[in-house]
């Protein structure tokens, strides 16, 4: 039986009427006549009582309409909430993100896509970048949105959205610095606040020791970045931070360096073995302008 003369019954059943039927389906009244007798000729029984006084399902008639007015009540569903994503009236968005690359980058771009689809919803896991992939990887998250470094292997591939600069930061009881440019090596001598082990962050710093074939030590770990900040403020050691989302606070200064200051990327990271529907493929073009 095809779909279409499931859809054919639908239709005169649910309004008694060959007429009706034939209307809605911008058919002819003979054809949708025809098709019946075929539908009831292939089930082998009566599915519809005709008189002058109209149309009624016999017994099987009704069996069989409870069933077919559920499937193609939950197709006429699915389409019209295919064409409604497709205007993005409609629409969900999973992000795994990293603090760095929330603050810096995202909350401005989430912004502005809001505004334009403010129907869409929005889902945000607030991860490191080395779990936001592993929520990637898993399926749980749709995209995720991270800093560099980052290992990834395919079938994920990294996009590059933004460049930043991070800067050494330090408290009042570190000003005797600011007359002076730090190396490397004086650096190690402080005591050093950074992210947690199972970040990008420390192993971008512990990477950056090591290049200079000095010990990489941290003496205060943290679970987010937003927790460096106060800790360099009220002088439990220095630390490298963005520069950009350091306030104008009298008691936080830039300690300088004979290093280049550490930049890094904001990473859109995707799953290539995956589609994409069709609000995340927007807020992707977003991120872009």
């Amino acid at each position: 039986m095809t779909l279409d003369y499931y859809r054919i019954f639908y239709y005169v059943a649910k309004y008694k009427s060959f007429s009706k039927a034939a209307q809605i389906l911008h058919n002819n009244q003979p054809n949708i006549s025809r098709t019946m007798n075929n539908i009831e000729s292939e089930f082998g029984c009566k599915l519809l009582v005709r008189s002058h006084s109209g149309i009624t399902l016999t017994p099987e008639g009704e069996q069989l309409y409870e069933h077919v007015a559920i499937a193609i009540e939950q197709l006429y569903q699915g389409e019209s909430e295919i064409l409604s994503n497709k205007t993005l009236e409609h629409g969900h968005i999973s992000i795994g993100v990293s603090e760095t690359a929330l603050n810096i980058f995202l909350l401005s771009k989430l912004e502005q896509f809001h505004k334009a689809y403010p129907q869409v919803k929005i889902k945000l896991s607030n991860h490191s970048s080395i779990q936001a992939v592993d929520a990637l990887e898993k399926g749980i998250v749709d995209i995720a949105i991270v800093t560099s470094p980052i290992n990834i292997k395919k079938p994920l591939r990294a996009t590059s959205l933004y460049s930043f600069e991070e800067v050494l930061i330090g408290g009042k009881e570190y000003e005797s610095l600011n007359n002076q440019i730090l190396d490397i090596q004086q650096i190690s001598y402080y005591p050093f606040i950074t992210l947690g082990k199972n970040t990008s962050t420390y192993i971008y710093y512990s990477n950056l020791f090591l290049n200079h074939k000095i010990p990489f030590h941290t003496d205060l770990e943290v679970a987010t970045a937003d927790q460096i900040l106060p800790l360099v403020k009220h002088n439990l050691g220095i630390g490298f931070y963005p520069k950009e989302l350091i306030s104008k606070d009298s008691d936080i200064f830039e300690i300088q360096t004979n290093i280049k200051n550490p930049e890094r990327d904001i990473l859109l990271v995707q799953d290539a073995s995956r589609a994409t529907n069709i609000a995340t493929r927007k807020f992707i073009d977003t991120l872009s302008l």
